[in-house]
């Protein structure tokens, strides 16, 4: 009987699937971990400034009695009021 002698170049007949490089997958896993990490801080905090608010809120009115742009004090106009301003 003769046998059949593999050359190095033959192949399993069962396909090997793709499994990713070990490197890669831990990269990964710390970047979801980092994110997750971040966003519950950032969750905790709490908004970064006075008056932020989630964009669920009504708008705030434009114009009108104390409505303005937000910026405290500064409307944009050249008019320094009483005092000359500098």
């Amino acid at each position: 009987m003769a046998e059949h002698q593999r050359s190095p170049g033959d192949t399993d007949p069962a396909p090997r699937r793709w499994v990713p490089p070990p490197a890669l997958a831990g990269f990964l896993l710390l970047l979801v971990v980092v994110f997750c990490l971040s966003y519950g801080v950032g969750s905790a905090a709490g908004p970064v400034a006075p008056g932020m608010h989630s964009g669920d809120a009504a708008p705030a009115p434009a114009g009108g009695a104390g409505g303005g742009s937000g910026r405290h004090g500064h409307d944009g106009t050249a008019d320094t009021g009483p005092g000359g301003g500098r």
